[in-house]
């Protein structure tokens, strides 16, 4: 792959002084209802002549969908100067609504930060966290897999034959004052932030709570990063039951960032290190082909329906009597002693029906996922089609702080792409991100994108699967030149 942008590796001796700024602005839409605010923060790195600048952003993405342009990114470059090529931007991927000037927002923050350079000292390590996410993948016994949205209805219990895996491990980056308190959290962990609808208000969702539990424990400034977590969900997400509330699972996360930090001790490695560089992905090419064959999915559906004598008001008490009492659904037991034959033929006429009924549900559950994501590869055609080349371009970032290593790209990377990677480094304090510096829409495993079964990370797309296989390499590459 041809690189469009050179690296840019610049170190500094182990010995050299770390100096950082924060500067935190709230990025809230107040225009509309407001569950809890979102904000925009800056950490501002200098090591000798290496600057490095780390923005968080509580909102859905860097450019393609929500609030933030796609401009954004060369916008704030811009206006930065001479901090340009040192700028690493990640979304939460929260779907807060952001005000309309976050561009200069975000630039007056990096800025704030840049004037108000401290020593400080470096410390990295790990944490972790299992009880606030799950895979949204399903595989199902037909051999294809399917994923859990709230655009439509999960798979049926006895079809479900395993989930997906979760990355449990938070990435941590502490920086403390020379006099030992603490100045900046940095926390890495791969999980939508999903678990608030849009019907509380607008919300920073589980980040939002995990940073504020951050805060106020140690009175530094908490950057929440996002991982990769394309296809992973808070736990629970499609729970009906009872209200829905991130709070919970923010508070969780951020007592276990505060458990895992209470046993860092500051570390010799003052390293500083960023870079930038520009892969070239193949668009995808199978859209045609995918289209076609959902839509022969759809027909075979469709003429699958079976006509019925009932609808959903006598569906309902026909499936309840005839499950809770089968033996005889339609008449108390007198009715059956004298003259059983008219009420079992009844009871078998009303069984196929019901029987019939389930199966037209099961079939207006399977379309509701095919349409939706039919819909999703027909956009991403159209896209293509637009583009008129055969590749995309995706910046890909490195970022080191001491033992701490982040490598980024704008894609939702799905959480196996993540976890090879860290299993290929070989380094616990290397870690991957997406969202970050654009946004290119979901990048699936090679295996999901060929999925036959169709899921939003399969559809929602616009990279061929051979992506996979060429960011996992050069992040290996990118994660080795900044262990050296």
């Amino acid at each position: 792959m041809k690189h469009l942008v050179a690296l840019l590796f610049c170190a500094l001796p182990l010995h050299a002084e770390i100096l950082a700024g924060v500067a935190k602005v709230d990025i809230t839409d107040r225009t509309m209802p407001v569950n809890d605010p979102c904000f925009a923060k800056a950490l501002v790195l200098k090591s000798g002549e290496t600057t490095a600048v780390l923005v968080t952003v509580d909102a859905v993405a860097i450019g393609g969908i929500g609030r933030i342009g796609n401009g954004f990114l060369a916008n704030v470059r811009q206006e930065l100067g001479d901090l340009a090529d040192e700028v690493i931007i990640n979304a939460s991927h929260c779907h807060g609504i952001v005000r309309t000037d976050l561009q200069q927002l975000v630039v007056q923050a990096i800025r704030d930060a840049a004037k108000k350079l401290v020593p400080v000292k470096v410390s990295a390590g790990v944490g972790n966290e299992r009880r606030i996410s799950e895979n949204r993948r399903m595989l199902l016994k037909d051999g294809t897999q399917t994923d859990m949205r709230r655009a439509y209805s999960m798979p049926r219990d006895e079809e479900v034959v395993s989930t997906g895996a979760i990355d449990p491990q938070i990435g941590l980056l502490k920086l403390d004052h020379v006099n030992g308190t603490p100045f900046a959290i940095v926390y890495q962990f791969a999980c939508h932030p999903i678990m608030n609808p849009p019907s509380k208000g607008n919300s920073a969702d589980y980040p939002g709570f995990a940073s504020k539990v951050i805060e106020e424990a140690t009175g530094a400034t908490a950057f929440f990063v996002q991982g990769c977590g394309g296809d992973i969900n808070p736990v629970h997400y499609k729970e009906v039951s009872r209200p829905a509330d991130a709070e919970p699972l923010g508070t969780m996360l951020g007592a276990s960032v505060l458990a895992a930090i209470r046993e860092f001790d500051p570390q010799n490695d003052t390293t500083l290190k960023i870079s930038r560089e520009v892969l070239q992905l193949p668009r995808a090419a199978d859209f045609e082909r995918r289209i076609a064959s959902i839509e022969t999915e759809q027909k075979a559906l469709v003429a699958a329906l079976k006509p019925t004598n009932i609808n959903f008001k006598t569906f309902l008490p026909l499936l309840m009597q005839h499950k809770i009492f089968p033996d005889m659904p339609s008449h108390y037991a007198q009715g059956y002693l004298d003259n059983a034959k008219p009420l079992q033929q009844l009871d078998a006429d009303n069984k196929a029906l019901v029987e019939s009924y389930l199966g037209n549900l099961a079939i207006m559950e399977k379309l509701t996922r095919l349409n939706a994501n039919l819909a999703l590869l027909k956009k991403h055609l159209a896209d293509t089609q637009a583009a008129n080349s055969p590749t995309l371009d995706a910046e890909v970032c490195g970022l080191r702080v001491g033992a701490f290593k982040l490598v980024t790209f704008p894609g939702e990377v799905t959480v196996q792409v993540g976890l090879n990677i860290k299993k290929a480094a070989q380094d616990a304090n290397a870690h991957v991100s997406g969202y970050t510096n654009g946004y290119i829409w979901y990048t699936a495993t090679e295996g999901q994108r060929k999925n036959t079964g169709y899921a939003q990370e399969d559809c929602d797309v616009l990279v061929a699967p051979e992506w996979q296989r060429l960011f996992e390499k050069k992040a290996l590459e990118v994660l080795q030149q900044l262990a050296r």
